[in-house]
């Protein structure tokens, strides 16, 4: 008999799990290396290792968790196999840190799939993000930072905590100003908001990120045209604020109005500045660290999800210095 054994609440719910053929179960057990057995409304591991075990349970509950709250425009197959690369080798070291996940995932309503933070860092932003109105999320890139915060805004927005989401980078590009590129402000901004755009065409299908877009419920903008405004009642994002200058990041902050929450992330190892010009995210992160309402959140190699690979170079990076 096996130590691991889920009930799952219905037959349709055992019959996704399965998938056609049985490809899901086979995609478990390739993944586990353990054979996985169906019987009744019972699945049953054939393992009695308690990581093995840990595992096979997280990923039943995410994907039961998932069809339950209705997933768009995806397979259950490319489901499963989300959760398979993202969660499925989480091993929590605690239940207080299992407990701090499993708040910290962000369900954004009409969304493709839930979002889960990926490392208790990513998990720790989160939860600063739904505490305080003004965050700062600083690290190497691939380490989810804009995706995650992205990701609350949507909810905020799609949820009626607020009202607009907007999106802002700084403009910076050798040569060129957006005056003299070719087309309207909108043509001449999506190469840089681009990034911002991807993350949310990760969480929602495009024609809702369309309709968002065209009923001006998600706003983007270059920085320079945030001078002037008061934004109340918003979710505003600053992507790449490593290269803001000290003007700049005051500019925006405040811009800040009543209900609004703000989140500032950035990599102040990629700053495009130029030389000399100090970076207003590097100043606002030391001059406002003990400001009470302002979270900061630094985070590390060890949160990078982007690909193995990729972690792998910013260690190699910070090794060198």
């Amino acid at each position: 008999m096996s130590a691991f054994t889920i009930i799952v609440p219905g037959t349709e719910a055992l019959q996704r799990i399965c998938g056609t053929n049985d490809i899901n179960l086979k995609l478990i057990e390739s993944f586990l290396g353990v054979s996985v057995f169906a019987r009744g409304n019972e699945l049953s591991l054939d393992s009695d290792d308690a990581q093995t075990g840990e595992r096979f349970n997280f990923i039943i509950e995410r994907f039961l968790d998932e069809i339950q709250d209705g997933s768009a425009d995806v397979t259950d197959e490319d489901l499963l196999r989300s959760i398979l690369q993202s969660g499925g080798m989480k091993r929590f070291s605690s239940a207080e840190e299992r407990a701090l996940f499993d708040s910290c995932s962000i369900s954004v309503p009409g969304g493709i799939r839930k979002v889960y933070p990926r490392s208790r860092g990513q998990a720790e932003l989160v939860k600063m993000m739904r505490a305080s109105d003004l965050v700062f999320a600083e690290g190497p890139a691939g380490c989810g930072k804009t995706f995650l915060a992205v990701s609350e805004a949507l909810r905020l927005v799609l949820n009626h905590e607020k009202s607009t989401l907007i999106l802002t980078r700084p403009v910076v590009e050798a040569g060129e100003s957006l005056g003299y590129l070719p087309g309207a402000l909108e043509e001449k901004i999506n190469p840089y908001i681009r990034p911002l755009f991807d993350a949310m065409n990760a969480v929602l299908p495009r024609d809702a990120v369309r309709r968002l877009t065209e009923s001006s419920v998600v706003e983007v903008a270059p920085l320079a045209y945030m001078r002037g405004r008061t934004l109340s009642d918003s979710v505003i994002i600053l992507d790449e604020a490593q290269n803001t200058t000290r003007e700049q990041m005051k500019m925006f902050l405040t811009r800040m109005g009543e209900g609004s929450k703000v989140f500032v992330t950035g990599d102040l190892t990629q700053i495009d500045l130029p030389k000399k010009t100090p970076s207003g995210l590097a100043h606002a992160l030391d001059l406002l660290k003990d400001v009470e309402g302002i979270s900061v959140k630094k985070l590390a190699a060890q949160d990078v999800v982007r690909c193995g690979l990729v972690k792998r170079i910013i260690q190699a990076y910070e090794n060198e210095s």
